[in-house]
């Protein structure tokens, strides 16, 4: 009588593999299941996964520069990883046994670091993790008057934040053929960036411009930080069922989500913080926390401001996807919830869906996308454009003409009406400098100075 369907010698080795891990379980405890490192503009990320959760401790040597990692009652059962350490401060990992028990890991240092460490806890589908964070020493940036003086009498671009979402430990939403959010909405962003980049009066800012991960409430304080006018969060998220579609348009809800959908994606965006690593070992947190308060008392008008470029965008994008909603929708986003730059978050798809998953693997149709959420904006900024940007300034000049006579020169023109050489060539699409008797040159006046 047959009591199995493996043959006799699978069965004993299956058996072996069984009985020698329940054995490790017991001897070591916790085990290191895998190991990936994720490199940032500002830090370097090495994530442990863990059978389980450990205690751990960390400090610092110098001459040589080295941080020491103990972890308590753990083993390495995965080979060491051959890393690319060459933009980290990493010159090289080792792995060793410490009181029989523990698990020694030391980093080899090129630099000094400011190190950070925190466990996150089993969640989404992610294992027990051990976080180790190897911040690069800030070097302070310093400005000359002149730097500073031009910048205040400069006729500026107007600013645009581009959040690409997830990233590094976070992929965001997998659709068919392993499709991810996270390296979608990346390329799209990258795409919005080189438009803008193109168009006069306009600059770029990417919150994330590689495969790595940032929290939240970072993005929108750096979107802050950049003094951006607009922050545009960019998305490609799933539900529950694969026949959900359409693009969508979110704006900061103070009261609630305006749609079971809108509460459910935003549920899933600001869980990404749990997923993607956010160690609550810093006090920084205690300080959002507080603005968090401050959010809600200054918010108004920022909203309002979101809900008007919103609807810009939507009513482009309406011309390249189909649309899940036909209004701006609303909900409780972490990453919008900015109180002095207006943000919206643009749902470009549903990955879930697999005619969707196709199209935003496409170049073509994302540069379709990154082109209607641009001209969204600039429909936006050419009606409410900022008072000290170059688009205003464009739309409250005075062009009045000027003869060229013998001896004019181009920069003897732009000092007399206090404009620059750039502005005259740019009015009269001048190639060069060069100009000649009796041509007519329009000259831009600026009424506020």
């Amino acid at each position: 009588m047959k009591l199995y369907s493996l043959a006799m010698p699978e069965f004993v080795k299956w058996l072996l593999v069984l009985f020698t891990t329940v054995i490790t379980q017991i001897a070591w405890g916790t085990t290191v299941n895998g190991i990936r490192l994720w490199r940032a503009p500002d830090h370097t990320r090495i994530v442990f996964d863990l059978s389980d959760s450990v205690e751990h401790k960390i400090f610092q040597l110098n001459k040589p520069n080295r941080l020491v990692v103990d972890v308590n009652h753990t083993e390495l059962v995965v080979p060491s990883p051959l890393f690319n350490l060459e933009k980290t401060p990493i010159t090289g990992v080792r792995f060793a046994k410490r009181n029989r028990q523990d698990l020694r890991i030391v980093f080899d240092l090129r630099s000094a670091i400011q190190p950070r460490s925190f466990i996150l806890k089993r969640h989404g589908g992610k294992p027990d993790r051990l976080v180790i964070d190897f911040y690069d020493k800030a070097t302070a940036t310093q400005k000359t008057v002149q730097q500073i003086t031009a910048a205040a009498t400069s006729r500026r671009d107007i600013i645009i934040a581009i959040d690409a979402g997830h990233g590094g430990e976070d992929p965001g939403a997998i659709g068919p053929n392993n499709v991810r959010e996270k390296d979608v909405v990346l390329a799209i962003s990258k795409q919005l960036a080189q438009l803008i980049n193109a168009e006069p009066g306009f600059i770029a800012e990417l919150i994330r411009t590689g495969d790595y991960y940032i929290p939240l409430r970072k993005r929108r304080d750096l979107a802050r930080k950049k003094r951006a006018d607009v922050l545009v969060s960019i998305h490609a998220d799933a539900f529950k069922t694969p026949t959900a579609k359409g693009a969508s348009v979110f704006a900061l809800s103070r009261r609630g989500a305006s749609s079971e959908t809108a509460r459910f994606l935003a549920a899933r965006e600001n869980e990404a913080d749990l997923i993607g690593g956010v160690g609550n070992v810093s006090l920084d947190d205690k300080d959002d926390l507080l603005a968090e308060v401050l959010v809600d008392l200054s918010m108004t008008a920022s909203l309002n401001a979101s809900l008007n470029i919103g609807s810009y965008v939507l009513e482009e994008i309406k011309e390249v996807a189909v649309l899940h909603k036909h209004h701006v929708e609303q909900a409780g986003f972490a990453v919008l919830k900015s109180p002095d730059v207006p943000s919206i978050l643009v749902e470009t798809g549903f990955i879930s869906n697999p005619y969707e998953a196709k199209k935003l693997s496409t170049r073509q149709y994302r540069k379709k996308l990154a082109r209607s959420i641009f001209t969204g904006l600039e429909r936006h900024f050419s009606k409410s454009p900022p008072a000290d940007s170059y688009i205003a300034w464009q739309q409250n000049r005075d062009d009045i003409s000027y003869l060229v006579t013998r001896g004019d020169t181009l920069s003897d023109i732009a000092a007399q009406y206090g404009v620059t050489v750039t502005d005259i060539r740019t009015l009269n699409s001048l190639a060069t400098s060069a100009i000649r008797i009796g041509q007519k040159l329009k000259i831009p006046i600026i009424i506020d100075g």
